[in-house]
């Protein structure tokens, strides 16, 4: 068993966080999303990995290496351009050959990790395994026709849903995938669409099981789905502290303090996660918020949150709660007179002022 795991892409609905990073390098919890897939991979015991990346960059190589710190192989795959996931599989083709894989979406997240749907996979004899999940939205993703408890086809996006389930961004496949994806024609946007795969493979009478997540699982194309990830997996994490936090402060519930962290008179509600070298003083940090590293937080207060790295929150007088703050942003309290409001902002950013 190998695992594909796609990261290209160019994350037009998460700008202008992607403006300037890969989307599945933005942290959930302080760690990359693509983490949480080489991670499910190797701790479902898959040793040989493929990540199909953007030809253009070498951004994830550059971030994620080689895979021996997760004791995996990973191989680099290039995308020239992104043209669907049945492009992506059809590009893995020379590095799975004739194994059976599991094809990863590297921005979605799922709790348990990935061994059960393998086992299901294997005791299923099928040829196509998918996974599914209730969503609220179904007309956001692929979405299966069940009948007498068979999937009897897969529709990508439609207006009018056939089912309540949405094809989640698990699959497994044997080798027969490889004929799908190279008999069907792009879609009317121009993709070589996953679902119109697994329709090939229905109509020509090749065996598609799946399963229900019965946890949660996400997908991270929003930002409202990364602050959702971020709740969930902070919802998760297990006390630690290996940074220095004085008498005046108050650290209440579960509550991830990383190496360096000094917190001053200041009140930090779990869950939440403190990055390496943070200073917090002065402040409030609510429940489910991810300070990244070298950041500064003084007198200000933050809730319901994903800040990364060397930001600066100084003197804020109200409480930043469900956003997401790039690396090195500075939000400050005006000087001098008039007392304005005071924007540098990139394309494709919003700002809600009181």
């Amino acid at each position: 068993m190998k695992a594909l795991i796609a990261s290209g892409g160019r994350g037009t609905r998460l700008r202008p966080i992607t403006h300037t990073r890969n989307k599945h390098l933005i942290p959930i919890a302080n760690k990359p999303i693509l983490h949480y897939a080489i991670e499910a991979a190797a701790e479902a015991g898959i040793t040989s990995v493929g990540i199909v990346i953007n030809a253009d960059s070498d951004e994830v190589p550059h971030a994620i290496g080689d895979g021996s710190r997760w004791g995996i192989r990973i191989t680099y795959i290039p995308q020239l351009t992104p043209g669907g996931l049945a492009q992506v599989v059809a590009l893995a083709e020379p590095f799975i050959g004739k194994d059976k894989f599991i094809f990863y979406l590297g921005d979605n997240m799922v709790v348990g990790g990935v061994r059960r749907f393998i086992d299901e996979f294997e005791k299923s004899d099928s040829n196509c395994f998918l996974t599914l999940a209730r969503v609220r939205d179904p007309e956001r993703f692929g979405v299966p026709e069940i009948r007498d408890g068979r999937i009897v086809a897969v529709e990508e996006k439609p207006k009018n849903p056939k089912s309540s389930f949405a094809v989640a961004g698990i699959y497994l496949y044997d080798h027969h995938i490889f004929e799908a994806v190279k008999a069907i024609a792009p879609s009317g946007r121009g993709e070589l669409e996953i679902s119109d795969a697994h329709q090939y493979l229905i109509e020509k009478g090749y065996r598609v099981g799946y399963t229900e997540i019965t946890g949660w699982w996400k997908d991270t194309g929003k930002p409202t789905d990364l602050l959702e990830a971020n709740r969930l997996v902070l919802d998760n994490i297990t006390p630690s502290n290996e940074g220095t936090v004085d008498e005046r402060s108050t650290i209440a519930g579960k509550v991830v303090i990383q190496k360096g962290a000094r917190i001053t008179n200041s009140v930090v509600r779990g869950p939440a996660i403190i990055g390496e070298e943070c200073v917090i003083e002065d402040s409030y940090i609510g429940p489910f918020s991810s300070i990244g590293s070298h950041t500064v937080v003084r007198k200000s207060e933050v809730e319901y949150s994903i800040i990364l790295r060397e930001c600066k929150i100084l003197d804020v007088g109200i409480r930043l709660e469900g956003s997401i703050l790039g690396n090195d942003v500075e939000i400050v309290e005006a000087s001098g007179k008039p007392l304005v409001h005071r924007f540098m902002i990139g394309d494709q950013s919003r700002v809600e002022v009181v």
